[in-house]
């Protein structure tokens, strides 16, 4: 079976100033390649703290995380991470906000990079706005350009924080659509975290269930949906069983 990021035996503690706190207590599930998963459980079960523990940003208390049978390290090249805000540089333009990762790799004059990111501009309708800076474009382009910023540093991983949250209903829609045909194009695996259980249900192959704080593994679900994209599978006949599952599942 294709265990392309697996968690073994997880557990987190943090301290705060008053105790310790459990976060997470015994985690364990995987995840398969070029598959899209989602995270969902209560307010405060520990589902960022999840993700950055694979983004290598937190070391775990107990148990490890593997990615690609290997374990994940800090500043791990393999692994891409969208935050819940584009966090587009205002004053840089489209391109420069683009090719920001590279520069900091020191790749910036890698003609072979170069040319990939000028290709994914122009595959997601963008290269006509490289000159442009973040302010000229809507809210789901501006998704779309710092999916894209993080695509070109080819990770085989990619985190999403709820990246979605700060855009309208209506945009988010759409958003959600493009930047799953994104990942699915680029042949990426990825992982969501979101509160909101129609968008993990329109994105997902699987939902992971985390249960309150210190957060443990209460239920995985395998979707089986016969639209082709987030909107479709809204409209599918079993969307609303699923949605009742998770429900009661959550509460």
């Amino acid at each position: 079976m294709d265990k392309f990021l697996q968690y073994e035996n997880l557990s987190y503690f943090y301290q705060t100033k008053e105790s310790e706190i459990h976060a997470l207590d015994n985690v364990n599930f995987f995840v398969k390649r070029n598959s899209f998963s989602s995270l969902v459980g209560p307010s405060g079960c520990g589902k960022t703290t999840m993700l950055s523990l694979t983004a290598g940003l937190l070391e775990p208390s107990g148990g490890q995380i593997l990615l690609e049978g290997k374990k994940i390290e800090k500043n791990d090249g393999r692994i891409g991470y969208m935050f819940q805000r584009d966090h587009l540089f205002e004053w840089r333009t489209i391109w420069q906000n683009i090719i920001l990762g590279l520069q900091i790799q020191k790749k910036h004059k890698d003609e072979k990079a170069l040319a990939f990111a000028e290709e994914l501009l122009k595959k997601y309708d963008l290269y006509n706005f490289k000159n442009k800076k973040p302010r000229q474009l809507s809210g789901g382009m501006r998704q779309r350009v710092a999916l894209i910023r993080t695509l070109v540093l080819n990770p085989s991983l990619l985190l999403l924080d709820e990246p979605f949250s700060a855009l309208d209903f209506q945009t988010r829609l759409n958003v959600c659509d493009d930047v799953y045909q994104i990942i699915k194009s680029e042949e990426k695996t990825a992982l969501l975290v979101t509160h909101d259980i129609s968008e993990a249900l329109s994105m997902s192959d699987k939902i992971i269930i985390l249960s309150p704080r210190p957060a443990t593994v209460k239920k995985q679900i395998e979707l089986d949906f016969e639209g082709s994209t987030p909107l479709k599978k809204r409209e599918a006949e079993n969307f609303g069983k699923y949605f009742e599952l998770i429900w009661r599942n959550l509460s």
